[in-house]
């Protein structure tokens, strides 16, 4: 499965779901908020959304500043 992360075409041997996802990339302790084809996926969801092939993923951190 082909998905586009951040910009960058990742492929995984097999269907994952988000939390997968981020765990296999090693950044859930950076990762705050993500994104699907441009729809917020609500973090309690991350477990149970499967993207499909050729999903566009944004993960999305928070910076502070001012």
């Amino acid at each position: 499965m082909k998905l586009i992360i951040n910009e960058i075409e990742k492929e995984f041997k097999e269907r994952m779901s988000l939390s997968q996802i981020i765990e296999s990339l090693q950044v859930q302790s950076k990762v705050m908020a993500v994104a699907v084809n441009m729809e917020v996926v609500k973090k309690e969801n991350w477990n149970t959304y499967y993207p499909k092939d050729g999903d566009e993923i944004e993960l999305l951190n928070f910076v502070g500043g001012g």
